[in-house]
């Protein structure tokens, strides 16, 4: 009885929200390519020290705006037990990939770590963002500067 009170409560309230209110919720997406990579070193004191950091991208589906997210944990141990753990995460809000509001699709990926395979090195990501109605993508490459700020271009793709 109490659940079907409950759902009757719910009708109500949801019949006085128009439809342009509706229509304005922004729909937000995890990406689909998360990764983690892992680094080891020792320390003063035979500790080993393992540093894991993993990135993701929440996109608004409607406004193209993305947020980059990092979490990250260290482990220190010696030979016998763990001595310390540390973990951190957070959020930064991107600009739009797209002037106008739509509905669109995303996804991101992140470069290697430092290796024979790769020019840049941590610190860059690639992101795509197409439009679900329209046959419009866009790919950006967003590399970091060394000197605190990032530098993106974006590239509208042709359709040949």
């Amino acid at each position: 009885m109490m659940n079907h009170v409950m759902k009757i409560g719910l009708g109500v309230a949801l019949s006085f929200m128009t439809p342009a209110q509706a229509a304005e919720a922004d729909n937000f997406k995890l990406s689909n390519n998360q990764r983690i990579a892992c680094s080891r070193g020792l320390s003063a004191g035979k500790l080993n020290t393992s540093t894991c950091k993993s990135y993701a991208y929440v996109f608004n589906s409607k406004t193209s705006e993305y947020f980059r997210c990092q979490v990250s944990m260290a482990l220190t141990r010696d030979n016998k037990e763990v001595i310390n753990v540390q973990a951190d995460g957070g959020c930064t809000k991107k600009p739009r990939i797209f002037d106008t509001d739509a509905n669109y699709s995303f996804d991101a990926t992140e470069t290697e770590p430092p290796n024979t395979n790769s020019f840049f090195g941590p610190g860059g990501y690639a992101v795509w963002a197409s439009d679900n109605s329209n046959l419009r993508v866009r790919g950006c490459i967003i590399i970091s500067s060394g000197l605190g700020s990032d530098i993106a271009k974006c590239i509208d793709m042709k359709f040949e």
